[in-house]
């Protein structure tokens, strides 16, 4: 699998409150569910503006159809192609 950062810009979003988040959090979890392991989330920030998640998945189109059919804007999508971490250095 690939790894993918997504952008959802949401106008606002750095104010929802803790039920707002866990709302889109389980609508996010039950489509991951109905689509199957070919797509995995990891994490996600808010920051003012816009989510930014980390997201595995086979291809792109994957990344599109779960926000589809959750509902989610899918502004940008970027193919993540190597990282590191403090422990990179230590290697």
């Amino acid at each position: 699998m690939q790894k993918f950062l997504i952008e959802r810009h949401i106008a606002g979003v750095e104010k929802w409150g803790p039920d707002q988040l866990k709302a889109v959090a389980r609508k996010s979890n039950s489509v991951l569910r109905d689509m199957g392991s070919q797509i995995q989330w990891i994490q996600s920030f808010v920051i003012p503006g816009k989510i930014v998640c980390i997201y595995l998945a086979e291809d792109e189109q994957l990344i599109r159809e779960h926000a589809r059919q959750g509902g989610f804007p899918c502004n940008q999508i970027t193919k993540i192609e190597n990282g590191m971490d403090p422990t990179t250095g230590a290697a």
